[in-house]
């Protein structure tokens, strides 16, 4: 059981539907781990990618961690049965040497080979991904539609509420029941009307969540929450800057309703000072951490524990990205949810190309691995990596 063979590539992604809005240049990495095992002739290959949200990782990847995948041997990698590919051995050959702290984006490039990994496993195992991590990690692996929510918008440079609300429409469309859109990039009063528009096509504030994607200081975020504690809202998201713990403690202090926080730590270490120092509250905050982005899932399910020993309930973490591999690991592992990119950020964002959403619950692909062959543009993506191999 080996890695023969790493690609990669780095691909611009859009945070619209319409990939002709700038995006700021954002991308994402691709990655495709051959392995030696075959299955009908071919060698079986997990493919992941750097989530969403961050930029690519290429460089990391080439230079750093994949050739430390490339040169472990057989017994530094399988099983203690050798019928496998183990990914928290193959986690531990990727972090040799690595020292603690620095997280950076590191803890990325480790995430999108770590996604691969787990998908080769479960193809080797001939399990869907969900089914293979539950009997790995003692959750029973049994197929449960998880619960979703769309994530989506982002602020459209003319015409902004009309497509906000034609987008939000759609959602409603595609059987979603929840909705998390964007604020803190304009004058609070316009977020507002942004808010109150889509409120008006929801049943309550308890169905919509903000993000404000950390753009706030501590004191424009006191004022933001001022302004959104009457609306009850889901969740207000990301308010400020993601290390700053003594301003998520004043504003969880000063702000009634749920608070979202965490997709932008990537480390047990950051992950534990957030519970120590950041005034949360496990009986209504939201924890959004991202497996592909906390170094994998060894640091994540790492990150559960820690949580779990400190009083928070699974229920709480509803991880970030809008993806298949998130969908797997909320449903692997029993969580409160998971976000979903209907439009967003393709061909990346989003289930299989026959999910049904209903009632805000979708179920997990049956194909073996994370079933990124179930999404055909997707697949078709991962194919191209393998061009001439």
């Amino acid at each position: 059981m080996r890695v023969i063979d790493i690609r990669e590539r780095t691909i611009p992604i859009s945070r619209y539907a319409d990939p002709g809005i700038p995006s700021g240049g954002l991308n994402t990495t691709a990655v495709a781990v051959v392995t030696d095992v075959r299955h009908d002739g071919a060698p079986i290959v997990g493919f992941g990618f750097s989530s969403i949200g961050r930029f690519g990782q290429s460089g990391l990847i080439r230079e750093r961690f994949a050739p430390r995948l490339l040169a472990a041997r057989e017994a530094d990698l399988a099983t203690e049965s050798g019928d496998n590919i183990d990914p928290w051995r193959a986690w531990d050959c990727m972090m040799q040497d690595e020292k603690p702290g620095g997280h950076g984006e590191r803890c990325v490039a480790v995430g999108a080979l770590d996604m691969a990994l787990w998908d080769a496993s479960a193809k080797i195992a001939g399990k869907p991904l969900y089914s293979f991590l539950g009997a790995r990690v003692g959750t029973g692996g049994t197929r449960a539609a998880a619960p979703v929510y769309a994530s989506g918008g982002y602020y459209f440079p003319s015409h902004d509420i009309d497509r906000l609300t034609d987008e939000i429409r759609q959602f409603l469309d595609l059987g979603y029941t929840h909705i998390k859109i964007k604020i803190g990039g304009r004058p609070l009063a316009e977020d507002l009307r942004r808010i109150e528009a889509a409120l008006s096509l929801l049943p309550g504030g308890d169905h919509l969540a903000v993000d404000a994607m950390n753009r706030y200081t501590p004191e424009s975020a006191i004022q933001a929450a001022k302004a959104l504690g009457p609306y009850n809202l889901r969740w207000f998201e990301d308010v400020c800057d993601p290390l700053d713990f003594a301003a998520h403690a004043q504003i969880a202090h000063d702000y009634e309703p749920p608070l979202a926080v965490g997709e932008a730590l990537f480390s047990l270490a950051d992950a534990r000072n957030l519970i120590r120092y950041g005034g949360l509250r496990p009986d209504r905050d939201v924890l959004l951490f991202d497996p592909a982005h906390c170094y994998g899932l060894p640091e994540y399910l790492r990150i559960l524990a820690m949580l779990e020993g400190d009083g928070w309930s699974r229920a709480a973490c509803q991880p970030h990205g809008g993806h298949l591999f998130s969908l797997h690991v909320t449903a692997a592992l029993g969580l409160g949810g998971s976000e979903a990119n209907p439009y967003n950020f393709q061909p990346f964002g989003g289930f299989a190309d026959d999910a049904v959403v209903e009632d805000g619950r979708v179920y997990p692909p049956e194909a073996p691995g994370i079933g990124f062959e179930t999404r055909s543009r997707l697949h078709k993506v991962f194919r191209s990596l393998l061009d001439g191999a």
